[in-house]
């Protein structure tokens, strides 16, 4: 099935062959699909007065194995159709402040959940060998990605040598930087809705080079995942303008330390090493507060201060 299909178009061409109950459901979703996005398929029921195993039925006779299939379709929808604001209004706009906090919890824990009930145990254990036998990785997210590239890339450094986090905004600069990648590196991708177009040119010169490609993206109609033979999937919230990336940040927790157990030997000697070099140049020594004299001291205007 041709999830790339306009699902309003379908719904609309299929609505004679629909149940009384269907077509509620149908009406509700052409004239609503902006809400309905955001509802469970017991939640999308009520709002159109049928059942659960109605709104069920209605995902499978539109062709989708069940409703998560359907839903995800309709969050395509709703993505090429909404922008930013539009999704926050939706979503939070009527929603009082002292309720935010718990709300937006709420919605990552889903976002957490979710993720553990989809995601491919075997591609991440193919991530976890790819990474752990590559000569150079190269590690790549853009805009609000870039913080979970950051953090993939800090760690990385205790446990391999030769990782670079590429950190640009011009595309000949991203290449220049992975200028010497070729069959024994990998690349490391991370995007989410609105996906880089710099990140997927990045994706697209490695893999032509013949570099391994692991992509972290929100869904496998992902665009980066063209050029990847590993993909990590992971939720994201699109219905704000700030962007949920607490699951695949678990995601890449959960590499790291299967990585550091796999690498075990070559990490405890890093931490080790640097644990003397910590200790040695006092860099959790507390040196905002603790003086080059320890006879000074802090004192309130008008006393005597000691210089002893």
């Amino acid at each position: 099935m041709d999830t790339k299909d306009n699902l309003l178009v379908r719904i609309q061409s299929q609505y004679k062959t629909f149940s009384k109950g269907q077509k509620r459901l149908a009406s509700y979703i052409l004239e609503h699909y902006d809400k309905a996005v955001f509802l469970t398929a017991a939640k999308l029921g009520k709002e159109a007065g049928v059942s659960e195993s109605t709104t069920v039925r209605f995902a499978t006779q539109l062709g989708f194995e069940g409703y998560p299939e359907f839903h995800r379709a309709l969050e395509e929808l709703v993505r090429n159709k909404l922008n930013s604001i539009q999704r926050m209004k939706v979503t939070y706009g009527n929603v009082p402040q002292v309720e935010i906090l718990d709300r937006i919890l709420h919605s990552d824990i889903e976002k957490i959940k979710m993720t553990m009930e989809s995601i491919d145990h075997d591609a991440f254990n193919m991530a976890v060998n790819t990474l752990s036998a590559a000569r150079n990785i190269y590690i790549i997210g853009i805009r609000s990605c870039a913080p979970l590239a950051n953090f993939l890339g800090f760690y990385m450094n205790y446990i391999f040598e030769g990782v670079h986090v590429l950190t640009t905004h011009n595309t000949s600069e991203i290449f220049e930087q992975m200028v010497r990648i070729n069959e024994d590196d990998v690349i490391f991708g991370i995007s989410f809705p609105r996906y880089s177009m710099l990140t997927l040119k990045a994706l697209e010169f490695a893999n032509k080079r013949q570099a391994k490609v692991i992509t972290l993206t929100d869904s496998v109609h992902s665009p980066i995942n063209l050029y990847s033979s590993c993909n990590l999937i992971a939720r994201s919230d699109m219905a704000s303008i700030v962007d949920s990336l607490v699951a695949p940040l678990s995601i890449i927790n959960a590499l790291v330390v299967a990585l550091c157990m796999k690498k075990q030997d070559e990490v405890v000697r890093t931490l080790e090493n640097l644990e003397n070099i910590w200790d040695e140049y006092q860099v959790y020594s507390n040196d905002e507060i603790n003086p080059v004299n320890p006879q000074m001291k802090i004192v309130s205007p008008g006393e005597e201060k000691n210089y002893e």
